[in-house]
């Protein structure tokens, strides 16, 4: 009995540096460190030399309330360019401390990190010429759709479609050239970004969406897996921004010219302004 008691001992000597150990790092250093994806307009995105964005917004608005829960000293904020392909592996790596971009919070990938409340609910889409006559995803039976590799947006037509032609690419970009080009009929992702990015183009209105979501993407910020502490200070200012509607301005800065927040997204905000 006595041998059990030390090994759980410690056992949780061991744990308790490591549920800290984000909060101690970024106290020490007085530095905070933040991935963000380029091309995912208008949640995180390159202009100058400045990440800018929804999420990129919202994660500077957590970094400042983390500050003030650290004791007030402000924090130097460090940005580091990601990728789709590798933002799980460099949070998981703890190369960053919270990742800002259009990430879909699944049990799969809670395997690897951890994640927020929820900052965002989209749906996924097919980016089409505006000639095409094609309406529902149900119209691209053995058409060829290009969509980028590994992320949710695949599993989610793999699902829906079994006879659609995939054409995997590493970037938004790709898939748009691509369509572009007639190499394609489409380009699957997030509704949201979708717009963005064709908006971003010369001659926007080349492009249109299907009437239809075939996905259901929730978005929340990616931090290290079993770090309670970091998560509960990034939740906690979360909570806020909803509960005092200072979400209100962030949405209206990056969000507002696509229109108002859905019903949806507007009971996510309402439901996760938890109280202290």
């Amino acid at each position: 009995m006595i041998a059990r008691a030390l090994v759980a001992l410690a056992a949780l000597a061991l744990a308790w540096p490591a549920a800290a150990q984000t909060l101690d790092k970024i106290r020490k250093t007085g530095v905070i460190t933040l991935g963000y994806i380029d091309g995912a307009a208008p949640f995180s995105y390159l202009e100058g030399d400045e990440p800018q964005g929804y999420s990129v917004a919202l994660c500077r608005t957590v970094a400042d309330g983390i500050a003030t829960q650290l004791g007030g000293k402000k924090l130097q904020t460090r940005w580091v360019k990601l990728t789709i392909q590798n933002r799980i592996e460099a949070v998981r790596r703890k190369q960053v401390d919270l990742e800002c971009g259009t990430t879909t919070w699944t049990l799969g990938r809670q395997k690897l990190v951890d994640f927020s409340l929820m900052t965002f609910v989209d749906g996924g889409s097919v980016l089409v010429k505006s000639q095409d006559k094609a309406r529902r995803l149900a119209d691209f039976s053995g058409r060829r759709i290009a969509v980028i590799r590994g992320t949710t947006t695949e599993k989610a037509l793999h699902s829906s479609l079994k006879d659609v032609q995939l054409k995997l690419v590493a970037s938004r970009a790709e898939g748009l050239e691509l369509l572009r080009q007639g190499e394609v009929d489409g380009f699957a992702s997030d509704r949201t970004t979708l717009i963005g990015l064709a908006l971003k183009q010369p001659g926007g209105d080349a492009y249109r969406l299907l009437d239809d979501d075939f996905s259901v993407e929730q978005y929340a910020l990616m931090l290290p897996r079993g770090d309670a502490d970091f998560r509960l200070a990034v939740d906690r200012e979360l909570a806020r921004i909803y509960r005092s509607r200072e979400i209100d301005r962030i949405y209206d800065r990056w969000l507002r010219p696509l229109g108002p927040p859905s019903l949806l997204l507007s009971a996510t905000y309402f439901i996760q302004g938890l109280a202290e």
